[in-house]
């Protein structure tokens, strides 16, 4: 007997990220330095440490233990922090749209609101097919479809596979709802160009001629693009909705404050009409009332207390790890150019990520993991967080990556022998002992005439270049 609703998913949950860091964690205890952990999407210093910014957190300790234990003012959230939120997202821009911001336990429940708020069940959200696994999860506990559009069409971002997308919602169920995960996308740390930004605006208002279009653009990595000062200019592309577009804007404080487990973010709400923030404000209180009731008060008055009164100091620590993030991804990005290590377009954030065939990925990874580097999976990827990686072991770190890679692509036998025929090891051994070069012809078969194999069939033997 079941006691768990009939349309319930019932598998475990397999975080994969969480999974291999802790295969991580044990190898450091047996194999130390040696070992390079890049799981984990947290900013780490040069000395392996976790970071949490003194600017955010000695404040944050000596606030009063009343206003810690206490409830917020609202489900919507404190005020304040609403103001101070919509101000933080929105700076840089020129943004003229209606607005309204719902305090969320982090960017990811912002999203999880927005999936259900928009979306019936059996209806089909559109996600990236290269993007944080979490998306389809929140999907999939909602009973809510995914269908997928292609991150990339050579180097830049796939405008033609979205706008497919995005018509085929249309005429399927009337509305559409996409997800945008920019800037600094996770796993590839693209973000869109301008140019870019103006054509997906067109898109949507294109498709909104024939009913409701609804973009998510998750921004959790935003502040640590590599040009803060311009990093929300793409938003005024916003501003062109056309009066059947809205916007979700999820933002997380667990990025941009290092406060990962106090699990506070909000939604910004943006349209041109008034009256549609204010329907979807209202379903989205209803949300937060009935699955987490409040934000903590404390996380929420601290954020107002870091952007307002103590902004400089903050954005002077914040930029050190921007700066530290540039360096790390800078030296991987040339490596991999060098040695010729395919990697998904990459230009600002947290990660980036190795281009895979997806039918070996899993065994890439655990050819990797054998050599004491930890990386995570993602849909033709493997994903590398330089934001927890030192200079030191991400110097020849592609190298090592493209060494591993290619060595599982290598067959080094070619051949097609009778089906009865077994070849000895001597000959087998022989063949292998050319890496990246073509080996002679008669030393394959002197070595077979030795071993006293009569065939009947041409051998080529090499070992291919990758």
């Amino acid at each position: 007997m079941a006691f768990i609703r009939k349309d319930a998913n019932s598998v475990p949950i397999v975080d994969t990220v969480f999974a291999v860091a802790v295969r991580a964690q044990q190898d450091k205890q047996q194999n130390g330095d040696l070992v390079v952990d890049a799981t984990i999407g947290s900013l780490f210093d040069e000395e392996g440490r976790f970071v949490a910014f003194d600017s955010v957190f000695d404040h944050y300790d000596a606030i009063d233990h009343r206003t810690k234990g206490a409830y917020a003012a609202s489900f919507l959230g404190n005020p304040d922090y609403c103001r101070d939120v919509y101000q933080w997202v929105t700076q840089g821009s020129s943004l003229s749209l209606a607005h309204s911001v719902i305090a969320s336990p982090g960017g990811s429940g912002a999203i999880s609101m927005a999936f259900t708020a928009f979306l019936d069940k059996g209806e089909t959200i559109i996600l990236p097919d290269i993007a944080w696994s979490s998306y389809e999860l929140m999907a999939s506990q909602n009973n809510i479809r995914a269908t997928h559009y292609a991150m990339f069409e050579d180097d830049h971002f796939n405008l033609n596979s979205v706008k497919d997308a995005v018509e085929t919602c249309m005429d399927l169920q009337g509305r559409a709802v996409l997800v945008i995960n920019d800037p600094c996308h996770n796993p590839t740390g693209y973000s869109l160009t301008p140019a870019e930004w103006e054509a997906l605006v067109d898109i949507l208002n294109e498709a909104s001629k024939k009913g409701p279009v609804i973009l998510i653009d998750d921004i959790a990595y935003i502040d640590y693009s590599y040009d803060p000062s311009s990093s929300r200019e793409y938003m005024n592309t916003f501003n062109r909705f056309s009066d059947n577009v809205m916007a979700v804007v999820a933002f997380s404080c667990s990025k941009a404050l290092t406060s990962y487990g106090l699990r506070c973010g909000a939604a910004v709400i943006l349209a041109q009409d008034q009256n549609a923030v204010r329907e979807a404000e209202i379903v989205f209180e209803k949300t937060a009332r009935a699955i987490w009731s409040n934000i903590p008060n404390a996380a929420m008055a601290n954020f107002s207390w870091v952007v307002t009164e103590n902004r400089e100091a903050y954005l002077a620590e914040k930029q050190k790890y921007i700066d530290l993030l540039k360096q790390r991804s800078s030296i991987f990005m040339r490596e991999a150019e060098e040695c010729g290590l395919p990697v998904y377009p990459y230009r600002e954030g947290f990660f980036i990520t190795v281009k895979v065939d997806p039918a070996k990925t899993e065994a890439i990874h655990e050819a990797l993991m054998k050599e004491h580097i930890y990386t995570v999976t993602m849909p033709g990827g493997i994903r590398v967080a330089v934001c927890s990686l030192p200079i030191r072991k991400t110097r020849g770190l592609a190298g090592r990556i493209r060494e591993i890679i290619s060595i599982r692509k290598r067959e080094p036998l070619c051949l097609q022998p009778q089906p009865t025929l077994n070849l000895p090891e001597s000959f087998m051994k022989q063949c292998r002992k050319s890496r990246n070069r073509r080996l002679p012809i008669f030393r394959c078969i002197i070595s077979a005439l030795r071993a006293r194999i009569c065939f009947s069939f041409t051998v080529t033997c090499f070992c291919p270049t990758p």
